[in-house]
């Protein structure tokens, strides 16, 4: 196959020291199954089965920086030393198996204190939980107008927002040290950076609120830390919800304002998502079709001159690669689709015509699917496809 009739999808991307074997990324997606923060055998399977599979980049689910910072008791942390094997242990397969292993990340702000997933993320109370799983006080950049009394809300005073920053770097080294590649700061979705950057949700009248610019400067100073803390040679992401609120109150031409200040400050990918700080998990802001956060991707990346990764409802080969031959992004994203198929990029690899679709695989796996195809092509077979086709 010429080169220029290769896949894009599966030519490699160097970002810094890091060379991905192709562009499909694992994105984050949350399990609810760490015990105390940590991993466990569940996670193990979960993410290694995507680096069996093909997939180039491998995201863990978003993982707090303090355990006040998930939002629930299920939730994974990089808060405590003892965590740092169980990631490692995970980081060693995927790597040994061809994929980079990436860390998402984050603070759920005053969107914590809640049960999971399975319970629509209720708000924790003393009536629906236990004396072992107690509510507790969330932080964020101001209480929200018209706050529920649960979770009880606490607004940041700057010892509050020293603290955090010095939690986000500590978490950060914390990644070095469990073999993360690639380190993603959760930026979006409601969450707390997300909170300070939103006029939603950031009342303050100090340094910290107000206009774009002093509302972006948590976020700013945050990159700032985890940039120092993490290695040079490391890329480093960041997600955005590039458009959000109610009336749009938070747009485009702000996402890409703050993705300027992120390149400054050594942003090497920019990760584009939608929605949140109203607390609808539903997003409604955006339309749920297909590739619907690729025309965000695309304007980041051309007006900020920063390579993007794009998210949402790519569940096609074809439509992965019409993404990154049109030059919208420069990675393809893909979660709820990989977990209905793991080997996604096997089979990916086999629709864009790749000559040895195969090789994504682990040769274990390779040389029997190779000798099954070639089997295939045995005379008796072929006369005994032609009698059934009769």
């Amino acid at each position: 196959m010429s080169e220029e009739k290769s896949p894009r999808l599966f030519s490699p991307l160097k970002l810094r020291s890091v060379e991905l074997r192709n562009r499909v990324v694992v994105s984050p997606m949350c399990q609810y199954m760490s015990v105390d923060g940590a991993p466990t055998d569940w996670h193990l399977v979960h993410l290694g089965k995507f680096a069996i599979g093909g997939a180039g980049l491998v995201f863990g689910e978003e993982t707090a920086i303090e355990p006040a910072g998930r939002k629930t008791y299920d939730c994974a942390g990089l808060w405590a030393d003892r965590h740092v094997r169980a990631y490692r242990r995970i980081n060693d397969f995927l790597k040994e198996h061809g994929a980079t292993p990436g860390i998402q990340l984050g603070h759920s702000g005053f969107r914590g204190s809640c049960h999971g997933a399975l319970r629509n993320w209720e708000a924790l109370t003393p009536e629906n939980t236990t004396s072992e799983c107690p509510p507790w006080t969330v932080i964020g950049p101001s209480v929200p107008r018209g706050a529920k009394p649960w979770p009880k809300i606490r607004e940041m005073d700057r010892d509050n927002i020293a603290a955090n920053l010095k939690r986000w770097r500590e978490a950060t080294l914390r990644s070095v040290d469990a073999g993360f590649q690639v380190l993603e700061i959760h930026g979006a979705h409601g969450y707390l950076i997300h909170e300070f950057l939103s006029p939603i949700t950031n009342h303050r009248t100090d340094a910290y609120g107000g206009d774009l610019y002093g509302r972006m400067r948590f976020a700013l100073e945050v990159t700032e830390v985890v940039r120092e803390a993490w290695p040079l040679e490391l890329p480093l992401f960041f997600r955005v919800s590039a458009v959000d609120g109610k009336g749009g109150v938070w747009n485009i031409e702000d996402t890409v304002a703050l993705a300027h200040e992120l390149k400054i400050r050594g942003v090497d990918v920019i990760d584009c998502s939608s929605g949140g700080v109203s607390g609808s998990t539903d997003m409604p802001i955006v339309p749920r079709v297909p590739g619907y956060h690729v025309d965000y991707a695309r304007e980041v990346k051309h007006r900020c001159s920063v390579a993007t990764m794009a998210v949402g409802l790519i569940t096609d080969a074809l439509q992965a690669e019409d993404i990154l031959r049109a030059q919208s992004a420069d990675l393809i994203a893909l979660a709820r689709e990989l977990m209905w198929n793991p080997h996604w990029a096997s089979h990916a690899a086999k629709s864009l015509g790749l000559s040895d679709p195969f090789s994504v695989l682990p040769e274990s796996y390779g040389f029997r699917l190779r000798r099954r195809e070639a089997e295939a092509q045995m005379p008796w077979n072929q006369v005994s496809s032609k009698r059934r086709q009769q």
